[in-house]
């Protein structure tokens, strides 16, 4: 979810900069040429001005001063003119010494000119017809100040437009939040159905989502239904079936069937196979219990309970340790837990003399479950015949040899890795090293 707002909102703000950054350079392009209009007309109105003032004096053309702007006599005041007639040119005393550019064709000129003490002059031309001859009137006037001025106004519209934006982008980043609480809301209730703490989401977090939740919720209670309905329906087939095949057991011991060793061996063979399929599906019904789909493994919860039942089919004469951090919990589905820690516990109680240790611990890439006991272990040349499923090196213990095998199956779903190595104390150690689940 913090990603989605991210890209959110990088984008809306990569949007915004660029859009803002347009529309400033349009409009300081279009105040700039507006401004430069509005000058034009004043120095248009000058040559006006000026053309009325022109009149024949002794030496030819000549200006009247009381016409004349005192701007034009005051040396470099940023305001000249020049008058060019066929027969002489006239220019204003605010020129001094320097000289005024002609402009090559009638118009405001495009771009700048340099003037007197380094002025940006804005020179227009115009031609007229006046006392019977063409006479061309280009007035200037000093740029700077203006542009100074622009310039200072640019700064500040850019410091306020960036004020803006930045004002803007936290008003969006706000919006888009509050906008996707309602999602996040929603997938931390996920999370949290995931680990177990729930068992619906709350309806209600937006109008939007209320459909969606409501059919995950019911999804949810039809699959708890049905796992609940396949467990007692595992439990109570085991059950029935349990009582025919001791019956079917016991008459393989009947003296006609012992007649024919071969179809003795045969029916033995096939009830023990059934008999072993029945006993680990009604082992899972019985530790999968009423869990809910999803919920996390709480150690201290869980393992007591498992090392009690464990005590009670084995004797008491097995010491059942368990080394656990407190407040532990494994980041996988309780049954699928249950029933790995109890093939392994199963296992090694069938081999122990005295004792069996259960160590439950998280590392740097995840956890790690180890069993070990102090019985005779496993020759490290067939330790990887052992996990086959049914594969059992001894006859003389009871058991169907599926225990490691189912152990195998677990751990490869849960992509861990699954050893087995001597203990200390003699026997086998049987280690599985769960990594970190993602999302």
């Amino acid at each position: 979810m913090k990603s989605i707002q991210a890209r959110l909102s990088v984008g809306l703000a990569a949007v915004l900069v660029v859009v803002g950054l347009a529309v400033a350079q349009v409009s300081l392009w279009l105040f700039e040429a507006g401004l430069q209009r509005y000058l034009e007309a004043g120095l248009r109105s000058e040559t006006e001005n000026l053309l009325i003032a022109l009149r024949h004096g002794p030496q030819g053309l000549e200006l009247n001063p009381e016409r004349l702007l005192p701007a034009y006599e005051r040396p470099f005041s940023g305001r000249y003119f020049r008058i060019d007639s066929p027969s002489q040119r006239l220019r204003s005393r605010s020129l001094w010494d320097a000289e005024l550019p002609l402009p090559e064709q009638a118009g405001l000129s495009t771009g700048w000119r340099q003037g007197p003490e380094n002025q940006l002059l804005l020179l227009l031309r115009v031609d007229y017809r006046r006392l019977q001859q063409p006479i061309s009137i280009t007035v200037a006037q000093d740029y700077t100040p203006v542009r100074q001025s622009f310039q200072r106004m640019r700064q500040v519209g850019l410091a306020t437009g960036l004020a803006a934006l930045l004002l803007i982008l936290l008003l969006q980043r706000i919006t888009v939040k509050r906008a996707l609480a309602p999602l996040e809301r929603a997938r931390a209730q996920i999370v949290q159905l995931r680990e177990g703490r729930r068992s619906q989401l709350d309806p209600g977090a937006a109008s939007e989502l209320d459909p969606l939740i409501e059919q995950l919720n019911h999804l949810l209670s039809h699959t708890e239904d049905s796992l609940k309905r396949a467990r007692n329906a595992m439990g109570n087939l085991g059950h029935a079936l349990k009582t025919p095949l001791a019956v079917l057991l016991s008459l393989a011991e009947h003296e006609r069937i012992k007649a024919d060793p071969t179809l003795r061996a045969l029916l033995r063979e096939q009830l023990q196979t059934i008999e072993a399929r029945v006993s680990r599906e009604l082992n899972r019904a019985r530790l999968a219990g009423d869990s809910l789909p999803g919920a996390r493994f709480d150690c201290a919860a869980e393992v007591p309970s498992l090392l009690q039942t464990l005590a009670l089919i084995h004797g008491q004469h097995l010491s059942l340790q368990a080394a656990i951090a407190p407040g532990l919990s494994l980041p996988r589905e309780r049954e699928d837990v249950l029933e790995l820690l109890g093939n392994l516990l199963d296992n090694a109680c069938k081999w122990a003399d005295a004792q069996v240790l259960l160590r439950i611990e998280a590392t740097a890439q995840g956890y790690r479950i180890a069993v070990e006991d102090d019985g005779p272990g496993i020759d490290e040349t067939r330790r990887d015949e052992v996990l086959g499923r049914g594969q059992r090196l001894d006859e003389s213990v009871d058991g169907h040899g599926l225990g490691l095998g189912i152990v195998r199956d677990i751990a490869s779903a849960w992509g861990a890795e699954l050893s087995l190595a001597g203990s200390d104390w003699g026997g086998l150690r049987v280690e599985v090293n769960i990594p970190v689940p993602k999302g």
